[in-house]
């Protein structure tokens, strides 16, 4: 059995070698050396290298894919990983304010506890059960999800134990890769609820799904979209080529519009001979793209236009990063949905609010204002943009999924065991060493873990107290207000002027 390590290999050179022999050589031996140090010197002068930790170098070798070669040899996990985590740089920092939802994620739980009975409730629609004990990651499936969702959420979670090795506790969820929540709130109400825990990617006001980050962050192997850390670097370059103000000043869209009956009706707001709506509507064809190489649909090119629309698909879209990021204003359709992010994100700070039932005179009256008010338009594109670029950064995303899981944990009456029906799961076993060529591939590759992390996971905030929680959501409410107050306003100054 041959074993591949993707290990670096320090060896001495054969000068290295000769100076342990005669005096004669040691004399050679010297005098090269010398000769050797003087031309380093010349050479690069005034280049510095960083030092590199023994611990951590030992750490990056620790760290790389132990693959086993041949068809026949099945993976295994290997046990000389870190198992603990050693931070050496003490200092730390608050999360981003948006990390106190998770505090009333959890809320439905915090007085009861969660117990194995409504765990078992959540199997109802699960794709997966996700164990983790002492540190290992073990899985019993239950159903395939769509395309690759499943894949790349238990990648996403396997390489949080490689950022933070040993940190996280013991527990047991289930995950349900579907859009749509289901866990409604409306029958859960009253002393006696007992609330099965599901997580999914996005929740709505009516439902108690637990919100996590979606598969996207570590790519999307089907749509040619690239792991979070390496599209939001094309999507910077993107926002160096066009400046703002040189950008085309109309509203833009392009995506699949027949997922939602709301997205098509975005399709009538496209710019036509007889009405200008300040909306350009582009119809994304996946298949189409993917036959073509996918040639048309690089993220990084796309940030060209002052505005860019958001508008949610069947349920949430995983869109939404991608547009925010652009340094554009964001024009966000009122959506049903949420993601783990978005409630932290205030309208007319991070982006524009936008009717779902006038889209087009909505999107109309919010180009002609930011036209008009050009200095304030480009600064809500370009907090929204900081927002997305700092505050959701790879490593912020990783603490989301550290803190949720861990105050998770906490609410558990119960000792987490592995199941019968699970397998442990590792990079090397069921993931990267089995996948053959390809975005899934590639894209693993590109989104593995190499180290752990030099600093402990940020602080979580407090939860919210129940006035400032009001006063928050209050502002938003206000902030959506006013917007279609000066909407309206033009709407009737420009109707009777015709």
């Amino acid at each position: 059995m041959k074993k591949t390590y993707l290990k670096h290999f320090y060896g001495g050179s054969n000068q290295q070698k000769l100076c342990m022999f005669s005096k004669k050589a040691k004399v050679t031996c010297l005098v090269a050396t010398f000769c050797a140090f003087a031309v380093w010197t010349y050479i690069f002068a005034g280049v510095s290298f960083p030092f590199i930790h023994k611990d951590r170098l030992q750490n990056q070798e620790d760290f790389l894919l132990k693959c086993i070669q041949g068809k026949s040899f099945k993976q295994k996990c290997p046990r000389d990983n870190p198992t603990t985590h050693n931070p050496t740089n003490l200092n730390n920092h608050v999360c981003p304010s948006y990390f106190r939802w998770i505090h009333e994620d959890l809320k439905p739980w915090r007085e009861k506890g969660i117990t194995r009975n409504m765990l078992k409730k959540a199997k109802k629609t699960a794709h997966f059960k996700l164990v983790i004990v002492d540190g290992k990651m073990y899985v019993e499936k239950y159903r395939k999800s769509i395309q690759t969702r499943d894949v790349f959420t238990l990648w996403g979670i396997l390489q949080l134990l490689r950022l933070y090795p040993g940190k996280l506790p013991d527990l047991e969820l289930m995950f349900d890769c579907e859009d749509k929540p289901v866990v409604p709130l409306d029958k859960f109400q009253g002393p006696n609820a007992s609330p099965p825990p599901l997580f999914r990617y996005c929740s709505d006001q009516w439902s108690l799904d637990i919100v996590f980050p979606d598969w996207s962050f570590w790519g999307w192997a089907e749509t040619n979209i690239k792991p979070w850390n390496n599209i939001l670097k094309d999507i910077k370059e993107g926002n160096k080529k066009t400046k703002w103000k040189d950008r085309v000043p109309y509203a833009y869209w392009k995506g699949n519009p027949y997922v939602a009956p709301t997205r098509q009706n975005l399709l009538q707001c496209n710019v036509t001979l007889e009405n200008d709506w300040n909306t350009l509507i582009y119809i994304q064809d996946w298949i189409q793209e993917s036959n073509q190489g996918f040639n048309k649909s690089n993220l990084g090119d796309q940030c060209t236009h002052r505005y860019k629309i958001y508008i949610e698909g069947w349920a949430w879209s995983v869109s939404e990063k991608y547009i925010m990021a652009c340094d554009s204003m964001t024009l966000y359709v009122k959506s049903n949905y949420h993601d783990f992010f978005i409630r932290g994100m205030v309208p007319l700070q991070h982006y524009w609010p936008i009717r779902n039932n006038s889209k087009c005179t909505s999107l109309k009256f919010a180009v002609e204002w930011g036209n008009n008010h050009t200095h304030k338009a480009q600064s809500i594109g370009e907090a929204g943009s900081k927002f997305i670029q700092e505050d959701l950064d790879m490593k912020n995303v990783y603490n989301y999924m550290f803190h949720l899981l861990n105050e998770y944990a906490k609410l558990l009456k119960f000792k987490p065991t592995i199941p019968r029906g699970a397998v442990e799961i590792c990079p090397e076993k069921l993931m990267a060493c089995d996948v053959i060529g390809g975005n899934k591939m590639r894209f693993m590759e590109e989104s593995m873990v190499k180290v752990p992390s030099d600093s402990n996971p940020c602080t979580i905030p407090p939860p919210y107290e129940p006035l400032a929680l009001e006063e928050f959501l209050g502002r938003k409410a206000n902030s959506v207000m006013q917007v279609e107050i000066w909407e309206d306003e033009y709407w009737q100054s420009k109707n009777k002027g015709q």
